[in-house]
């Protein structure tokens, strides 16, 4: 079940950096900032994705949480490939879509002609780290996830024969137990 907590504060702390400034760049004396959502439109989606994803991990069942686990990998690796791009592709781009916003003047050609310097912070490299976390805890579960034991086993019909025989006949008490643990008492008169 680790693997359920690494994806689950991967995925929490990718969601959290998109959030946040990830450039800033002066356009004709205009500071203008772009957060993690404005400079990558998928981060939000797949992080929240990956989020929901954890908490069904830790509730499946085995073929289930196969497949899970291999779609935490395929996330993890969309958000490391995004967030890469991001922190060490064209800086241009990740202030792309808050200039154009802000300017009105669209595409790469455009943004680039206005756009004199793009100052990068930590959070791309810090939502690449954390990217890197979902893949390696989707891989852990992909390697681990057969040997974990089974989240709703509890709720399971209890079997009948394995109740000790009642020592003389069933009272309103009996039936209720009987009741909870999915037995109906009407079924044995």
């Amino acid at each position: 079940m680790l693997s359920v907590v690494v994806i689950l504060l991967g995925s929490a702390l990718v969601l959290i950096s998109s959030t946040q400034t990830w450039a800033t760049t002066d356009v004709q004396g205009t500071l203008i900032e772009a957060k993690g959502a404005e400079a990558l439109s998928l981060l939000q989606p797949l992080a929240l994705a990956a989020l929901a994803l954890s908490l069904a991990l830790a509730l499946a069942g085995r073929i289930v949480r196969m497949a899970l686990a291999a779609i935490a990998v395929v996330l993890g690796a969309s958000l490391v490939w995004l967030t890469a791009g991001a922190a060490f592709g064209d800086p241009v781009a990740a202030v792309e879509s808050a200039v154009t916003e802000h300017t009105g003047i669209a595409g790469a050609e455009g943004v680039s002609s206005v756009v004199a310097d793009v100052a990068l912070t930590p959070w791309p490299s810090i939502a690449l780290a954390f990217g890197i976390l979902v893949a390696l805890g989707g891989l852990f579960a992909v390697s681990t996830g057969l040997m974990w034991r089974r989240a709703g086993h509890r709720y399971d019909k209890a079997d009948p024969t394995s109740r000790a025989a009642a020592s003389g006949p069933l009272d309103a008490v009996d039936s209720w137990d009987d009741l909870s643990r999915g037995d109906d008492p009407t079924d044995r008169r």
